[in-house]
């Protein structure tokens, strides 16, 4: 049996979910925030990609540990899984409908997930 605190689909705002994580990772100053937008592409994942970059591998952990510690807080929501963050060159935390991707910048441009689902709905948001 699951822990009900794991998403569900017929049950998450996810339009609140996406705007606290994009708030999550602003309040650790991330850069350059990307949602993708995948519901209308039959083979994707998740519903939703968020992707972002800290300057440091302890700023991605700090990232991270930021969504994962306000969504848990705010929203009663934990992620189902959380993947990378002993090296923390790229920690994926997973929300089972929307992943999040922390990257170091050069882990970013080698994996180049924004271009893997170019087909996505993209959403930039500006650095603060």
């Amino acid at each position: 049996m699951q822990d009900n605190t794991v998403l569900e689909k017929s049950k998450i705002d996810f339009t609140a979910l996406n705007d606290l994580i994009i708030d999550s990772i602003r309040d650790i100053k991330g850069k350059n925030i990307v949602k993708l937008d995948l519901r209308k592409l039959g083979e994707a994942p998740a519903d939703f990609f968020i992707i972002c970059e800290g300057d440091s591998t302890t700023q991605v952990s700090a990232i991270a540990n930021n969504i994962e510690k306000r969504c848990k807080h705010e929203m009663g929501i934990m992620a189902s899984h959380v993947e990378g963050k002993r090296e923390s060159t790229w920690v994926l935390v997973d929300f089972f409908n929307v992943l999040v991707h922390v990257f170091h910048p050069e882990s970013r441009t080698f994996y180049d997930i924004e271009e893997l689902w170019s087909d996505g709905e993209v959403t930039e948001y500006q650095d603060i």
